[in-house]
């Protein structure tokens, strides 16, 4: 499979469900991941809990994958903002799965609903789980192109890429610098900018130049001497660019070859508050508010084929431990069944 920054957990296969489906879950419990302390991955623990039962405008889905990504980690893994009264923390922003339930008067943020039906749901709380409870506008009918561990993983990068272009203000015609384009958010960024008419170059190992290249980015090596070959692809510096990946090395380039106002991160928090070029994050309204309002697109074009969502494993949610440390150890993907 094709690596990304992403990965899925998936709870254990289940019996075959007898034809028909009810329209009450028969089961009041999930087994979910949970962390009551801070630190690295192995502190998250497998607890089973109570699944309230949906009400008006909420659902209640049977998880069948749930994404795995580094922003699962970082809030917790260490830092300065520990916050005892944040804990427990129930990791997992997005997830795949089948409606076993709705609330009174529910539709989903696609419309319509029904138990059975086959979605994808971001942003949640508490995804490292068998079922769970959560409200029917971030719930999204999936399409039948996607498996559930694509689904499970395409909103949070996507959402994230097209907020960092929205920020950037790249538009077609245009060079971009996309820093760790060969990882989650920097696959969608190529693709998106491909299906836009925008140049991407694209930062990568040796290892990984194929994977920049087949989304539609030119790939260039990270390391010493970056800053030479970012400009012998573009002599004239780029239009805007995007860091993906929080390196000094990162930021420096791209500081250095593209107007500052234009210059976007979403890891490189305190050089950014220091030297005033821009944030953006899902905790921040602006960006949140604009993620949401991409969702749909997003899954329309993953749909069609036009976008792709790279797969690199899959654990079972048992192991959602050993999904985190993989990359927190910065392999570039994983996913568990």
């Amino acid at each position: 499979m094709s690596r990304s920054s992403t990965g899925t957990t998936r709870p254990a296969e289940r019996r075959p469900q007898p034809d028909g489906v009810c329209s009450r879950h028969d089961e009041a419990h999930s087994e979910a991941g949970r962390r009551p302390r801070y630190g690295g991955p192995e502190v998250l623990e497998e607890v089973e809990q109570e699944i309230p039962q949906p009400g008006p405008g909420q659902v209640t889905i049977d998880v069948r994958a749930a994404g795995v990504n580094p922003a699962d980690y970082k809030g917790f893994a260490g830092g300065s903002s520990q916050d005892p009264d944040a804990l427990p923390i129930h990791p997992g922003y997005e997830v795949a799965g089948v409606v076993l339930d709705l609330g009174a008067d529910t539709e989903l943020a696609s419309g319509g609903g029904a138990v059975g039906d086959e979605v994808l749901a971001f942003r949640v709380s508490g995804g490292y789980a068998s079922r769970i409870t959560v409200p029917a506008v971030d719930v999204f009918a999936k399409p039948a192109a996607l498996d559930f561990p694509a689904a499970a993983n395409l909103l949070l990068a996507g959402t994230t890429a097209e907020d960092m272009l929205r920020a950037a203000r790249v538009a077609p015609g245009e060079t971009v610098l996309v820093h760790g384009a060969s990882g989650a958010v920097g696959v969608m960024v190529l693709q998106l900018a491909r299906l836009r008419g925008i140049r991407a170059i694209g930062t990568t190992s040796e290892a990984r130049e194929d994977v920049v290249t087949g989304f539609g980015g030119e790939p260039v090596r990270y390391g010493d001497g970056l800053l030479e070959r970012v400009r012998e692809l573009a002599p004239d510096g780029v239009d805007a660019a995007l860091d993906c990946v929080g390196t000094d090395e990162a930021v420096d380039v791209s500081l250095a070859v593209a107007p500052k106002d234009r210059v976007v991160t979403i890891a490189a928090f305190e050089r950014a508050q220091r030297e005033g070029f821009l944030v953006v994050g899902g905790r921040m309204p602006e960006s949140a508010a604009f993620r949401d309002s991409v969702r749909a697109s997003l899954i329309d074009l993953a749909g069609s084929g036009d976008l792709v969502v790279p797969i690199a494993r899959t654990y079972p949610l048992d192991r959602a431990a050993e999904a985190l440390s993989y990359l927190a150890d910065g392999h570039p993907g994983a996913r568990s069944r």
